[in-house]
């Protein structure tokens, strides 16, 4: 697997005090994206803005403030044009874009994850397969060889992405539908 961006130096199973990641968006994405990072045994400290959740250490429009303290951080929200358009943000205020995923999802090592994505438990992510920046791979997903998932998609659980596939940005591949 090749992770494009700011992740590439992170390693699986390399718990560091000093590698922080802020997740931006409490919610139910937020809390998923929290556990896999936390799964992946690399991150010291894990914390979350957010505007309407009291666990949050800040406010989402308070971002800025927070990237001295935290170099790594990942949205997490469902909305996929605010998720890519808060992710540009965090990027020009010096974030690097974190990518996550789960150690019981199989991601081929041939596959590209850009920034900003989420890979869920026992998603599959196939073999040259090119998943673009800010985007979901829920839980049972297949991403078959060859396919190429633009920016801000969600491909949710047990979908099935053809191989040599093209899915357009933003786009949702619903539970258990097979696109392309």
């Amino acid at each position: 697997m090749k992770i494009k961006g700011g992740m590439e130096e992170m390693k699986l199973s390399t718990v560091s005090s000093d590698k922080k990641l802020l997740i931006v968006g409490a919610g139910q994405y937020g809390m998923l994206a929290k556990e896999i990072a936390e799964s992946m045994n690399c991150f010291g400290q894990i914390d979350f803005l957010d505007d309407n959740n009291p666990i949050a250490v800040g406010k989402i429009s308070r971002y800025e403030d927070f990237v001295s303290e935290y170099k790594n951080a990942i949205v997490a929200i469902g909305n996929s044009a605010f998720r890519l358009e808060l992710t540009e943000k965090l990027r020009n205020a010096g974030y690097s874009i974190a990518t996550i995923v789960s150690p019981l999802a199989y991601v081929s090592h041939s596959a590209v994850l850009n920034e900003g994505c989420i890979v869920e438990a026992m998603a599959v992510v196939n073999t040259e397969a090119n998943i673009n920046e800010c985007c979901f791979i829920s839980a049972g997903a297949v991403v078959n060889h060859n396919s190429i998932i633009g920016d801000g998609c969600h491909i949710d659980c047990h979908a099935t992405v053809k191989s040599n596939a093209t899915i357009k940005n933003c786009t949702k591949v619903e539970y258990g539908q097979v696109a392309g």
